[in-house]
């Protein structure tokens, strides 16, 4: 059975487009990066082997997973078409409507995306929906709303997590966090944020020769070495967080109330 979601309202259409515009823009001017230059490559290949159908949605032109052999679906035209040219299998559309049968894959990429959406839960969902009972899900989420930059304003985030509330939502649409590690490639300078910010406003096209010539090759070279605790890490310090989820686990069974290896042991306070 496929979900064809309900009706968008005013805000969500809003922030949809707001999001389409950013990253249409973006990914028409950048250069594809290949999944195996980044830090989570070593995590992806471990869940391979046991993977059969896989999806990673809003992947833009920094995948995580294969680019063959790989389901992709992203709001971006653009993005999309630099993928199919490479071979990869591509649809346009949004996470909160995805175009798969229940019970699709094995394997989901979700990094950098729950955040954009107005309705999370749909969102949580519909990934749930489309995953088998088993299925691995990887997740990235921006955490604490007492960090909230201009930065985020700027590339299209509705929210931050707190990691209890984070938690909480994910067993509620019956993913059960296996493991954690500290995540991200934003610079830690605000101010540099705020001149990359500058330059994408009003010299576009500078800016991206220099995205691609330099800032992302440096992120590249320069990204630490990924560091998993069991279930949710401790994140005081933590801008933001990869999660390594497994679907299956109800959010009213017993095995929810002491999750093994959190932080506090429970999903909530």
């Amino acid at each position: 059975m496929m979900q064809s979601g309900s009706p968008q309202t005013d805000s969500e259409r809003a922030l949809l487009e707001k999001n389409r515009r950013f990253y249409d823009s973006l990914w028409s001017g950048a250069n594809l990066v290949e999944p195996q230059r980044f830090n989570t490559w070593t995590l992806v290949q471990s869940l391979l082997s046991a993977s059969g159908h896989r999806l990673e949605v809003a992947p833009g032109l920094r995948p995580h997973l294969p680019i063959l052999g790989t389901q992709f679906v992203d709001i971006s035209a653009p993005a999309l078409a630099k993928l199919r040219a490479r071979g990869a299998q591509v649809a346009l559309s949004q996470v909160a409507s995805l175009p798969f049968a229940d019970a699709t894959f094995d394997l989901v990429c979700a990094l950098d995306i729950i955040e954009h959406v107005e309705d999370d839960d749909g969102a949580l969902s519909e990934l749930s929906r489309v995953a088998k009972p088993g299925a691995a899900l990887l997740v990235s989420m921006p955490l604490h709303p007492s960090l909230w930059t201009s930065f985020d304003d700027f590339v299209g985030h509705k929210r931050r997590y707190e990691p209890p509330q984070l938690l909480s939502k994910l067993a509620q649409h019956h993913f059960l966090v296996e493991r954690s590690a500290a995540f991200g490639m934003q610079p830690r300078s605000s101010r540099l944020v705020d001149i990359g910010m500058w330059w994408l406003l009003h010299h576009r096209e500078r800016a991206m020769w220099w995205y691609n010539r330099v800032f992302m090759p440096l992120g590249l070279r320069f990204q630490k070495q990924l560091r998993f605790a069991p279930g949710m890490m401790a994140t005081d310090n933590v801008d933001e967080i990869l999660l390594v989820c497994r679907k299956g686990v109800s959010a009213t069974s017993p095995a929810v109330e002491g999750l093994p290896g959190s932080s506090s042991g429970q999903l909530a306070p």
